[in-house]
């Protein structure tokens, strides 16, 4: 294979230039194995690291900042590679060679301090695989939102997020507003940036807090989508567009009901169920068993809020019961006084307590989870 440069360089603050290049493909190799079906591969490397990338017959071009095209030119270099040997790549094997090259590329990137505090995703460097689980958590989470770096309010969720850290299965039970997701997704994605797990995995049972919605128009993952907001309205939070897409299109960030969960085995990943009081018990033995290698789960949930038929088959109070003696899980109980949103949500929920009015399934929650902490 052969590839040339057209310009490449460094302004006076050490942002590259544009940078072009050609890349040919052998006569001899196959090119739909390099393009992928329908050019998928390609679609994957424009939209993971950001390039313009367009083939004709067996000359590639690729055009983008110079950190950027040289990743791209690693990830067809392999791809070459693969197609000379006969290797047909999966898809999760292309988006693994395109997120190695990303990582290699962040080992080298250098910025100039002139970025703020809220500094865009694409300007956090790539540890790589084998960076350390504690890789810059003792000074926080690099991770912000709105400016700010998202970090513990108080010592519940201090204690939580340790308990992240230190434990590949961790439970956060709380009332609403208490962080149990936020952080949760604060805590995947600084463990994407230090290179520490490889893809994030948001899952949430699809069922309807006692309404019933009817018929809801679209493909599967249009009529799944409603159900999965909050966890996307967290992800948005903390990533600029550009970046949350191009994750989405590369599988290095997924959102998926909890149903689609089931038959896989999730290997460097971290991996969260929402809503987790709303799983069956089933359901949660089926989510618990998809841990793969040198992978982390975090379950959330609040016992106080089963919105099953019947409260006493939810999967988060079985599994509350059964595992927190098991050696390895973290249980973290998150209270009223952690809660983070509008004051009045505090307040509610202290009136909601004092009443003794709730449903059966506050009535079962608060029995089946007042046993762990």
């Amino acid at each position: 294979m052969c590839f040339g440069r057209v310009a490449s360089g460094f302004g006076p603050v050490g942002v590259p230039f544009a940078l072009e290049i050609t890349i040919r493909v052998p006569q001899s190799v196959e090119r739909v194995p390099v393009y992928g079906a329908a050019e998928r591969n390609l679609k994957m490397i424009r939209e993971a690291l950001g390039v313009n990338i367009a083939a004709r017959e067996d000359i590639v071009r690729v055009k983008g900042d110079g950190d950027a095209v040289d990743a791209a030119r690693r990830v067809l270099e392999s791809l070459i590679e693969a197609s000379e040997r006969g290797q047909a790549l999966s898809r999760r094997e292309v988006v693994d060679i395109i997120s190695k090259a990303g990582w290699e590329g962040g080992r080298t990137r250098r910025h100039d301090g002139d970025e703020p505090d809220g500094a865009p995703a694409e300007a956090i460097d790539f540890a790589g695989p084998d960076a350390p689980i504690e890789s810059n958590w003792g000074s926080g989470l690099n991770v912000f939102a709105g400016g700010r770096r998202v970090q513990p309010k108080g010592d519940n969720q201090k204690v939580y997020l340790d308990a992240i850290r230190d434990h590949d299965l961790v439970f956060g039970i709380g009332p609403a507003g208490t962080g149990k997701t936020y952080l949760a997704v604060a805590a995947a994605i600084h463990l994407l940036r230090t290179g520490r797990v490889k893809r994030a995995v948001l899952a949430r049972p699809a069922v309807e807090a006692g309404e019933k919605l009817g018929y809801l128009p679209g493909d599967q993952f249009a009529k799944v989508n409603p159900y999965l907001r909050p966890l996307w309205d967290a992800l948005g939070d903390m990533l600029d567009h550009s970046t949350l897409r191009r994750f989405m299109a590369s599988d290095v960030i997924e959102v998926v009901p909890l149903a689609f969960m089931r038959g896989r085995t999730i290997n460097d990943a971290f991996i969260i169920l929402d809503e987790a009081q709303n799983t069956t018990k089933g359901q949660m033995q089926m989510f618990l068993t998809r841990m793969g290698q040198r992978s982390k789960m975090v379950v959330t949930g609040d016992p106080t809020q089963v919105d099953l038929p019947d409260p006493r088959e939810s999967g988060l109070i079985d599994a509350a019961r059964r595992l927190r003696r098991a050696a390895g899980v973290s249980f973290c109980t998150l209270t009223s006084g952690d809660i983070v949103r509008h004051q009045l949500v505090q307040r509610i929920i202290a009136c909601y307590d004092d009443s003794g009015t709730g449903d059966a399934g506050g009535g079962a929650g608060r029995e089946g989870g007042g046993g762990h902490g």
